[in-house]
């Protein structure tokens, strides 16, 4: 399955999404092989070699960026080292960081 092809329901159950909702800690760094264990499935080929298909817009629809701005997150890719930073962000409604 690509994930191109998550829906919004898949994607709020996947695993990653519970995974940066549930961590504490301001800054989460994950492989690409941790993500896609976290998946499920591989990333494409674009999420290897384009920084734009991390950093889309959520307001756009893109599925793979929603996963993360609905955990609160934003994203730094490294695609060289393989590896994405998920930092967290202030909850507009609660205030919580």
């Amino acid at each position: 399955m690509a994930i191109a092809a998550i829906t919004q329901d898949a994607y709020l159950g996947s695993a990653l999404h519970k995974y940066l909702c549930e961590r504490y800690a301001q800054t989460v760094v994950l492989t690409f092989a941790e993500i896609e264990d976290l998946l499920g499935f591989a990333l494409p080929d674009a999420a290897r070699r384009q920084r734009d298909w991390w950093t889309g817009s959520a307001e756009r629809a893109e599925p793979q960026a929603r996963l993360w701005t609905d955990a609160n997150r934003t994203v730094v890719p490294n695609l060289v080292a393989g590896s994405v930073v998920f930092e967290r962000v202030a909850d507009s409604h609660s205030g919580r960081r």
